[in-house]
């Protein structure tokens, strides 16, 4: 007898890392710009309550990126949780996912040299090596070049670290179930990973060893913080996204993925090609990384319903994420069970302030009965 849909993997209790989800269906971490920017980035409007809220039928929700320091954010309304202030927010968010049945994990992140003065309080931007990247910052004062970024020191780079484990620490005061490490996309780890943006001489720079050893610094530490099976990290070792790229992706994050495995890391989140197109670039090989690596295997970049089914059934990964799907689709796990049509997202309110766009996508029952 053939399985029904509800019998299939994706939707099938299960674990992610050492956090036990009801299904393998995740919402991906999603820049939404509606902080409280004016009171210290703070989330936790009642607002962002219910966007949360009504997202709780994933297995696993991963938040927005959130910054582990003033210097690490790289848009405008965008959280953090470095603050009390900004750890009491967030717990009313986490209140509200786990009342409604749903897990939550905070992405702590650091843009590194994807920012500019303007967003982060002054301070200048900072990256391995003071290249500057081809990009554009959004800012309350419009569109700004950012500028070449600092060097850090390695006593600074210790200092990130100490603020992404302080990061980790929060976000358990604050009540998440875990924390996803954002080492993807062209941000501040993924700068150090990737040798187009990392060119230093010292211990941080040169070898793919020595380029991985700013993430692993991180990871160890928010191991301490949080253990190895309630964290993970994200990669996306093909992206060209924020202007970044590797010479060797395999030899990088082969390596990376290896050293993961030694520490019992609880999942990767891997970014398939390039961040929201091509799945197809060539240079590294994902079922390799499916394989080798131990922990819970999460894929991402433009999977559809039946992609997803078929990636879990198969074995191809043990969870599939979604973030534009998840964005219109308050109720997805629901649309994908019956094979609902979806919600079109509209790109033009993804980073507005307000409700618009953010709350008020209808869920099923919702829009079959309007």
């Amino acid at each position: 007898m053939n399985k029904t849909i509800a019998q299939t993997k994706l939707f099938q209790p299960g674990r992610i890392g050492s956090i036990e989800v009801k299904n393998r269906i995740v919402m991906a971490p999603l820049t939404r710009g509606r902080a409280d920017e004016a009171a210290g980035d703070i989330p936790g409007s009642p607002m962002n309550v219910e966007y949360y809220r009504q997202r709780a039928n994933a297995g696993l929700i991963i938040s927005e990126g959130t910054q582990v320091a003033p210097a690490g954010k790289g848009y405008m309304a965008t959280p953090g949780i470095y603050s009390d202030a900004q750890v009491e927010g967030w717990k009313p968010i986490t209140k509200a996912v786990h009342d409604a049945g749903g897990k939550i994990i905070a992405q702590i992140w650091h843009v590194g040299r994807i920012t500019h003065p303007d967003l982060t309080g002054g301070a200048h931007p900072v990256a391995p090596s003071p290249i500057k990247p081809n990009v554009v910052a959004y800012t309350h004062n419009g569109k700004q070049e950012v500028p070449v970024p600092h060097a850090l020191t390695v006593d600074e780079i210790k200092q990130v670290v100490q603020q992404f484990r302080k990061g980790a620490a929060n976000a358990l005061k604050a009540g998440f179930d875990g924390v996803e490490i954002h080492g993807a996309n062209g941000y501040l780890i993924d700068q150090f990973l990737r040798d187009g943006a990392n060119q230093r001489t010292d211990v941080y720079g040169g070898s793919p060893e020595n380029r991985i050893r700013f993430a692993l610094e991180v990871v160890d530490a928010v191991i301490a913080e949080v253990g190895a099976g309630c964290m993970g990290i994200r990669l996306s070792p093909l992206t060209p996204f924020n202007d970044l790229s590797d010479s060797n992706p395999q030899a990088t994050f082969g390596l990376l993925i290896e050293e993961l495995n030694k520490r019992g890391v609880g999942f990767i989140h891997m970014i398939e090609g390039s961040t929201g197109g091509d799945r197809n670039l060539p240079g590294f090989d994902y079922a390799w990384a499916r394989a080798h690596f131990q922990g819970t295997y999460m894929v991402n970049n433009g999977y559809t319903r039946d992609m997803a089914i078929e990636a879990v059934e198969q074995g191809k990964a043990d969870a599939v994420s979604f973030g534009r799907a998840y964005i219109a689709n308050p109720d997805l796990v629901q649309r994908f069970l019956s094979d609902a049509p979806l919600n079109t997202p509209n790109p033009q309110t993804f980073y507005t302030p307000g409700p618009e766009g953010y709350i008020d996508y209808p869920a099923l029952e919702a829009s079959t009965t309007a």
